[in-house]
């Protein structure tokens, strides 16, 4: 029988640690966009990253369910930013078409990651 590993903090949950990652990943490959994207684009991506583990935090941190639901779904829309941001990066050619693939299904995985967890808080109800 599996044995469930208790949650003590942000950072035991497994989608925090990933989104940690995925943050650095989206810093690495900005790093090589035009400078005038400095202010733009980069700066764009770089928080819609950061503000996915930083609403997983912020709402694990929260006293009650309801708001660490609605921060786990500003994490998703963070996501969903990105996404569109990749896109963008994509068709300027700032990013290889395998660089977007890879970082799209990245973003898609923690999207679905959030999805299951906000899904298994609200059955807790």
């Amino acid at each position: 029988m599996k044995e469930k590993t208790r949650i003590k903090t942000f950072r035991d949950l497994l989608v925090w640690q990933k989104s940690m990652g995925f943050v650095t990943e989206v810093y690495k490959i900005s790093n090589n966009f035009p400078k005038e994207e400095v202010f733009g684009l980069t700066s764009q991506m770089r928080r819609s990253a950061v503000s996915v583990p930083s609403n997983i935090s912020e709402g694990f941190g929260r006293q009650s369910l309801g708001d660490f639901i609605r921060f786990l779904n500003i994490g998703i829309a963070s996501l969903f930013e990105l996404q569109t941001q990749l896109e963008i990066s994509s068709n300027l050619e700032y990013i290889s078409k395998e660089s977007f693939d890879r970082l799209y299904e990245e973003s898609r995985e923690k999207e679905r990651m959030l999805s299951s967890l906000i899904r298994k808080l609200k059955e807790k109800r």
